[in-house]
């Protein structure tokens, strides 16, 4: 089984389901000749040609209006917005149309596309390339959004994506775009959507984050460990619609919970995932649950590393909650 990284993982997703269904498209900024800015599309444009892998002008709005039209009329479109920061110009196209197709249309029509961006801090891009925007779609109805973690998800959740009947998110964080590497099997295969992943198992604690803080997470709980708290680890993989289910069931055992997220505190999917927990498990708390998150400023540039929520801010919340 050969070792792969993000990138190289991402782009055997493309080129596998664009060899396998011809209705798929890519467009963005720089994604053809190019290959992209972080090259996830190298080598596309050679292999299926400019009609197929289509660089487009610098417009998000007219990149995400334009894969709309097209998925309305049968293509299956993945657009990709350079930074997940650069989104917004495409806001209106995605939650005011693409979001609410398949309900006004009594499902008669279907937007089936699925926008990829990366997001997310860590390469010193300072706050015009760094956010963490998940929580402003996942308030959309109509909208699905997934953030894989390893290379073996990565391929697998968008493959799914890709072929679920719903517009999806895919968020891409591109800190451990090339940090993250793993085994990746060759060929088709699929990790289903709305499925949460328990990458270490624990008793005392529940620690739930995605993407890039999910490797901060594990960290924070080794150490734990040398201390004598067992955390388990759960890594969201779709953040929505969400597994509730892993996390009512972890939750359940622990008695008690951390969630770990890059994006600002305030309104973010911390508090709903908190909230839920709290509706469906309250009895089972045995300490207030507690988020560990980035702050409520734009993203800063030389303070990087104080603004992201890293181990060292996770192991006392760990530690805390523990004890409390």
């Amino acid at each position: 089984m050969p070792q792969m990284n993000m990138v190289q993982a991402i782009n055997d997703a493309l080129r596998l389901e664009m060899r396998r269904n011809d209705k798929v498209v890519i467009l963005g900024e720089d994604v053809g000749k190019v290959g992209g800015v972080f090259r996830v599309t190298a080598g596309l444009y050679d292999e299926f040609g400019e009609d197929r892998v289509i660089d487009t002008p610098l417009s998000e709005g007219g990149i995400i209006g334009a894969a709309i039209g097209m998925a309305l009329y049968g293509l299956v479109p993945i657009p990709e917005i350079q930074f997940a920061d650069f989104i917004f110009p495409a806001y209106d196209q995605i939650v005011s149309e693409l979001a609410k197709f398949r309900y006004r249309s009594g499902g008669e029509y279907v937007s089936k596309l699925v926008i990829r961006t990366p997001m997310g801090g860590g390469i010193r891009g300072g706050h015009y390339h760094s956010q963490s925007p998940e929580s402003q779609f996942i308030h959309v109805a109509g909208l699905k959004v997934v953030c894989p973690t390893n290379p073996y998800d990565a391929k697998g959740l968008l493959l799914a994506s890709i072929r679920d009947p719903d517009p999806v998110l895919f968020f891409e964080p591109k800190r451990i775009y090339r940090a993250a590497k793993g085994e990746v099997p060759e060929g088709d295969y699929t990790v289903p959507l709305s499925q949460a992943s328990v990458v270490r198992p624990g008793k005392h604690l529940t620690v739930i984050s995605w993407g890039a803080m999910i490797y901060e997470a594990l960290d924070a709980a080794n150490q734990a460990a040398a201390k004598g708290i067992e955390a388990e680890v759960i890594d969201l993989r779709t953040l929505w619609p969400i597994d509730i289910d892993t996390i009512v069931e972890s939750v359940k055992k622990t008695g008690r919970v951390v969630v770990v997220h890059e994006a600002p505190k305030s309104c973010g999917l911390g508090g709903e995932i908190i909230a839920m927990i709290n509706e469906k498990c309250f009895t089972h708390l045995e300490a207030p649950p507690v988020r560990v998150t980035g702050f409520d400023t734009p993203f800063p540039y030389t303070l990087e590393l104080e603004y992201l929520p890293l181990a060292h801010r996770i192991l006392p919340a760990i530690v805390e909650t523990a004890a409390y």
